[in-house]
């Protein structure tokens, strides 16, 4: 993991909580700041840095290195950019006469407006956000500023695209990244945002990904203790998930994966365990949550579910975000069976045959991929554009998903 600057004096920054990459929350597309005179994200809370868990929790710590919210941004370099700098996949077209090109010089990685073949515009590869698991973007700094680089990086099409968040049809340097943007792709910023609601970073504070203190809270008095006293097994000075109410544990997730919503405090001020409703408030109307956008608000889907209405089921019930598991269908479908497994009131009625393989899979019948209205991915050959596709966090029964998994089924079954 990234390791945390020492937080103690009274410049020190608050840390968020979880973001997730994992279930699409894609470039930080469509975030407008609200007018809401000067900010800063100053705090005194102490963190340890989430290195100084790795002599006590090396299987989780280890385990996390792999997973998109720890890789969900990092500072650009050759090993951190997913995206190709070979010559004739370095290019991205938005006409015969205008285009970017991904350049690699040295150290260093630079995107190239060319008009007729010539030069009129470069900025520098600095910061890496997402994964690499769907996609990145990227950002560069202009002094104390970070603006979003005009191309992007499609993993399912392995080709560069017009970067979300942007028009098509010519390369822009123009849009400003808010401390908001910050907050869910990485773990703290010494940030300040002025009547205008721009956000001026100081650069060298920026704590990228995603920490173990995002989800645990400061534990700088947590390693101070143990470290002095390492015979004592009772955990000291930390916040204990097992004791938070539904809401709190809801609302760690809930603050990077609940859309766009009205800030009512500074980027940084949440703190895990706190109440999101003190910190924000939702912009969408709850009795509709059935008809929200797949892409940002997993939070509002997923309460609105009868999964969720009808049990105590909170984001950890499905995830363990200590671990790479996205995309394993199979360990997913297990937790789903806790609930719907033999003998349960809710049960599967669907027999294809082979009722293994509906073990394997309950999520593509009642999860979906679905199309995102957020984020559209403009490629240079406009008949390889697609909306980014988001499985969706409304558990329902979806008759033509589950007529594609039939069919899918029965072509295996077919060849087996």
């Amino acid at each position: 993991m990234v390791a945390m600057l020492l937080l103690r004096s009274k410049w020190s920054v608050a840390v968020a909580i979880v973001v997730s990459v994992s279930v699409g929350v894609l470039f930080c597309s469509g975030y407008t700041p609200s007018n809401s005179g000067k900010q800063s994200t100053i705090s005194d809370t102490a963190y340890a840095g989430t290195a100084s868990c790795r002599s006590c929790h090396q299987a989780i710590y280890d385990s996390f290195l792999a997973t998109a919210h720890y890789r969900t941004s990092r500072p650009a370099s050759a090993a951190t950019i997913k995206g190709s700098f070979d010559s004739g996949k370095n290019v991205f077209s938005y006409n015969p006469f205008m285009q970017v090109r991904l350049e690699a010089e040295g150290e260093q990685h630079f995107q190239t407006v060319y008009v007729n073949g010539e030069p009129t515009h470069r900025e520098s590869f600095d910061i890496v956000v997402g994964s690499g698991k769907k996609g990145q973007t990227f950002l560069y700094w202009k002094e104390a500023q970070l603006y979003q680089l005009p191309v992007s990086w499609f993993v399912p099409s392995q080709s560069w695209c017009n970067s979300p968040g942007y028009p098509p049809g010519m390369p822009r340097f123009n849009r400003l990244i808010p401390a908001r943007c910050i907050e869910c792709h990485g773990s703290g910023a010494v940030a300040e945002t002025n009547e205008n609601n721009v956000s001026y970073f100081d650069r060298n504070s920026i704590e990228y990904g995603i920490s173990c203190e995002r989800c645990h809270g400061p534990a700088a008095a947590h390693v101070n203790w143990h470290t002095q006293h390492p015979g004592d097994k009772q955990s000291k000075f930390m916040q204990s998930q097992d004791k938070w109410t539904r809401a709190q544990q809801v609302d760690l997730c809930a603050l990077c994966h609940s859309g766009i919503r009205v800030p009512l405090k500074p980027a940084f001020s949440f703190t895990a365990g706190d109440r999101l409703e003190d910190f924000s408030r939702p912009k969408y109307n709850a009795d509709s949550a059935a008809m929200l956008d797949v892409h940002g608000n997993q939070y509002g889907l997923m309460t609105s579910s009868k999964c969720f209405l009808n049990s105590n089921m909170t984001c950890s019930s499905c995830h363990d975000t200590h671990r790479q598991e996205a995309g394993n269908l199979a360990v997913f479908s297990a937790r789903c069976l806790n609930c719907h497994g033999e003998g349960a009131k809710a049960v599967c009625k669907i027999n294809p045959g082979n009722a293994f393989v509906l073990h394997e899979n309950c999520i593509d019948c009642h999860m979906p991929l679905l199309p995102s209205k957020a984020i559209f991915l403009q490629m240079a050959d406009p008949g390889k554009s697609t909306a980014d596709p988001v499985r969706t966090h409304f558990v329902s029964v979806y008759p033509d998903a589950m007529k594609a998994f039939m069919k899918q089924v029965k072509r295996k079954q077919k060849h087996t």
